[in-house]
């Protein structure tokens, strides 16, 4: 027997089809669209053989992680304290809070699953399939996906999730928070005032994308910057920034947009600065020879 959940998510997403709303474009509506829906639902309720609804709030929040989140997942990504999420099959999710990592109690199908990556794809413009096994995206939030489909991975779709928690925007706030001593924020700052080429590197989760924003915070404002990453994740705030991301290949194989591309096309740009995130493959020999 449906559950009062199960009807109350049916119904919305009728009116939504009806309607031509897109939950991830026009969320406001939707908003409005559930709590309405919940409200008629608990009236009905009441002279009628319809399950009970319980908790109406409830209701209203587990709908909307449905039709306008990313379901089951969207409990840690709203959770300030989940730092990561991976799955390495459907039920063995797993998420990262303050560097320790916990299996949850969190268990999808092999079809939830694929769904909700397609969903987490839409917005980026990117896919996944037998051609392209793996995919790096940004998701509408800012977090990074990366996926790896069969047979590349043994028998399911391996997914993470990286949510993008910028908690210093310049290198006094890393002082304040005992990041960086005083004395090596000065240094760092000078260094990015002079125009010396600096490299950030470390592991997983170490804080490198923060201390680049930050680093690029010095810059100087009247300085052109040139930014090529894999995924938009630096954000500069600076008046004359440019930002560019690399394309994977389209279905015919053809239009991939590299890394080292992005380099070169930098260099004719007029750039005061160039900066370059995730720095792993041939891109290296281009920025050797700029410096």
């Amino acid at each position: 027997m449906a559950t009062a959940l199960d009807v109350v998510d049916s119904e919305v997403r009728e009116l939504i089809r009806r309607r031509g709303l897109d939950p991830f474009t026009d969320p406001g509506p939707v908003r409005v669209l559930v709590r309405d829906v919940v409200a008629d639902y608990s009236e009905r309720s009441l002279t009628s053989a319809l399950p009970p609804i319980g908790d109406a709030d409830s209701v209203v929040r587990d709908v909307l992680d449905r039709v306008a989140g990313f379901g089951p997942l969207q409990r840690y990504l709203d959770d300030p304290e989940v730092e990561e999420i991976w799955i390495n099959e459907p039920g063995r999710v797993f998420v990262a809070r303050h560097g320790r990592s916990e299996l949850t109690t969190t268990i999808l199908s092999a079809g939830e699953l694929a769904d909700l990556v397609e969903r987490m794809l839409r917005t980026s413009g990117r896919r996944i399939d037998m051609s392209t096994p793996f995919v790096d995206a940004m998701m509408p939030d800012g977090s990074r996906l990366h996926v790896v489909i069969p047979d590349i991975t043994r028998r399911h779709m391996a997914v993470n999730i990286r949510k993008f928690v910028l908690s210093a925007h310049s290198l006094d706030e890393l002082v304040a928070l005992g990041t960086l001593t005083a004395q090596a924020a000065r240094f760092l700052e000078a260094a990015v005032a002079s125009g010396l080429n600096i490299l950030v590197s470390g592991g997983t989760q170490a804080g490198k994308t923060t201390l680049l924003n930050c680093l690029c915070s010095a810059i100087p404002a009247r300085e052109r910057v040139i930014t090529a990453e894999e995924v938009f994740e630096l954000r500069i705030p600076l008046p004359d920034v440019v930002s560019m991301q690399t394309r994977q290949p389209n279905l015919e194989g053809a239009g991939e947009i590299p890394l080292r591309r992005l380099v070169k096309e930098a260099l004719r740009m007029r750039p005061s600065r160039i900066v370059v995130g995730e720095v792993r493959q041939e891109e290296c020999l281009d920025l050797t020879q700029l410096a």
